[in-house]
């Protein structure tokens, strides 16, 4: 046993690894290709032990930071240590596998010090076109993994420092954006090489004994410091439900049953009850439902806490097999980690609602927004995808509204600014991007807004969507009242009136379709949900009222009836 690592030392150490993973997100931000990564952020940077134990994080996307926990480990387990030679890189796509779902890659690099491996740094990042039936992936109509892009299972894309050149010829063929998927692949590959370098540097300083040691003492750490916030809540069971409105083949809905139960120092999940996997791409792998409840925990816990495996072991998710919320292949998944992870936390928050109702905030919006698009430019024939993702309301949370227009919150990301977008994209102008006054439900702490984006068609393009809360609240708690909910809308040109896509092109869902041609001078309007209210509505401070009406966030006609608002704006 060695001996403890002092505490000066223990957090320099600490505070490298952390800023090691900061550091290579930056990197991939200024070296990449893709508006996804370098203004959305939509990416994680993970270090991680020879035992597949994470040892650090930055703060990117959560969803991804939780299932990145499992894509290595099982990476690991498929292929053992004795395949990673020094400067070999893994990439792996398969959600069977771990992964979220399909445009999100992960690659994995083996850091070796004086000959023996030392740890893995790691990043996933999601790519904006991967080979998917439909431009830029997440087909809200598809019925198998195998229609929502090229799946990887865990293979070298260089091995011993050099490129596999007939990987790299199979991925390219089949992206539709073959230059920006070579150049986001070589800003992943660029942020691996700058942490080998950073950890390289952190093992000549204290030498691999002191590293190693740290390491362990701050695993220990987190799970001691993470299950004395779990006592902190009052042991108990606690139960929610939530629902999938539907997945884009059929009408039907998809319940979610969570039984939460605090005992002493540990929370268990348990998703017994939940409905039979979609036929649509709304499902869950395991992976992303317990990616989903290790968001919630930490967003309820002290957030000094160190962020590595040590804060996930005090929780347990059960999730049955061959259900929405654990599908078995090869059920579709795209939406399960877009849509379906963000009603999951959401979940835990309400099923605490009662118990820990300082810590709890209400529903957010609950969906991305995912409006997927492709075409070719008119003036060079070069062929373009995105993924574009909206912001929604959040929650009201004891003591303050919640934020306006942010990307739901298994994302962390920043949506594509309008400058970015219109640059790039040939395809559509802006017409309106704003905040929509009354979408954030009434409560003694209102629910955050949501906004509404229309956009002209400028060049024939291919769209889809993969939107949910068209049909269902996000809602409230603690009496407080429910947002507003989304939708997706279309005007053809030469026409007046908003059509829903089921009205217009025969789809199968209002939200969620794929391969839908548009032409010059259509419109689109997307409206993203607001978040849920805290509390009573009357409990509201009326100042607040006054100045919400004065914003131009609640009419006078809501005011009045959600608070009862007597006065007029000033």
């Amino acid at each position: 046993m060695s001996a403890a690592v002092d505490p000066v030392t223990l957090t320099v150490i600490e505070n490298a690894l952390t800023s090691t993973c900061r550091d290579m997100g930056v990197t991939m931000m200024k070296t990449s290709y893709s508006p996804i990564f370098n203004e959305s952020l939509d990416f994680s940077c993970v270090i991680f032990d020879p035992e597949g134990q994470m040892l650090a994080q930055a703060e990117f996307c959560p969803s991804q930071i939780g299932t990145i926990k499992f894509t290595v480990t099982w990476t690991l387990d498929e292929l053992g240590l004795d395949a990673f030679e020094p400067g070999d890189v893994l990439l792996h796509n398969d959600p069977y596998r771990g992964s979220g779902h399909v445009p999100e890659h992960m690659m994995l690099k083996g850091v070796f010090w004086e000959g023996k491996l030392f740890c893995f740094v790691a990043n996933v990042a999601h790519m904006s076109e991967p080979g998917a039936k439909t431009p830029g992936g997440l087909s809200g109509d598809a019925t198998e993994v195998f229609q929502e892009g090229l799946l990887l299972p865990p293979v070298k894309i260089k091995r011993r420092g050099e490129d596999v050149d007939d990987i790299w010829k199979i991925i390219l063929a089949n992206h539709r954006t073959p230059k920006v998927t070579y150049g986001d692949f070589r800003a992943m590959m660029a942020s691996l090489d700058l942490a080998e370098e950073r950890m390289h540097e952190l093992l000549a300083t204290y030498g691999e004994e002191t590293v190693r040691s740290a390491c362990r003492e701050l695993l220990e750490v987190a799970e001691r410091r993470m299950r004395a916030e779990i006592r902190s809540i009052p042991r108990g069971v606690y139960h929610f439900e939530d629902v999938i409105e539907d997945d884009g083949i059929t009408d039907r809905a998809y319940p979610m049953k969570l039984t939460l139960t605090v005992a002493d120092d540990e929370v268990i999940a348990d998703f017994t009850g939940s409905a039979p996997q979609a036929v649509g791409p709304v499902n869950a792998i395991y992976a992303v439902t317990a990616s989903a409840v290790y968001n919630a925990v930490l967003h309820l816990t002290d957030p000094t806490i160190p962020r590595n495996e040590g804060c996930y072991r005090p929780i347990t998710i059960i999730a049955p097999p061959g259900t929405i919320v654990n599908c078995a292949f090869p059920a579709p998944v795209a939406g399960g980690n877009t849509e379906t992870s963000p009603r999951i936390t959401d979940m835990v928050f309400g099923a605490l609602q009662h118990a820990i109702p300082e810590r709890i905030v209400a529903a957010c919006g609950g969906t991305s927004s995912p409006f997927l698009f492709g075409g070719a430019d008119p003036e060079t024939g070069d062929l373009y995808a995105h993924f574009h993702f909206e912001g929604v309301g959040w929650g009201g949370r004891r003591g303050l509204d919640g934020n306006d227009m942010v990307v739901t919150i298994n994302g962390n990301c920043r949506n594509t600014p309008v400058e970015v977008f219109e640059t790039r994209y040939p395809s559509f102008r802006i017409d309106r991007y704003r905040l929509l006054a009354d979408s954030g439900g009434p409560g003694q702490w209102r629910g955050g807004l949501g906004g509404e984006r229309i956009l002209t068609v400028t060049a024939p393009v291919t769209v889809s969507a993969l939107l949910n809360r068209m049909k269902t609240d996000p809602w409230g708690v603690l009496t407080g009242g429910s947002g507003a909910r989304g939708g997706i809308w279309i005007e053809r040109a030469g026409s007046e009136g908003w059509r829903t896509f089921v009205e217009e092109f025969g789809t199968l869902s209002p939200s969620k379709f794929s391969g839908i041609r548009l032409e010059p001078g259509d419109r689109v309007r997307i409206v993203m949900p607001g978040g849920g209210g805290y509390g009573d509505p009357h409990d509201r401070d009326p100042e607040m009222v006054t100045q919400d009406v004065e914003n131009g966030f609640v009419t006078i006609e809501r005011a009045v009836a959600d608070y009862g608002y007597p006065g007029e704006p000033r």
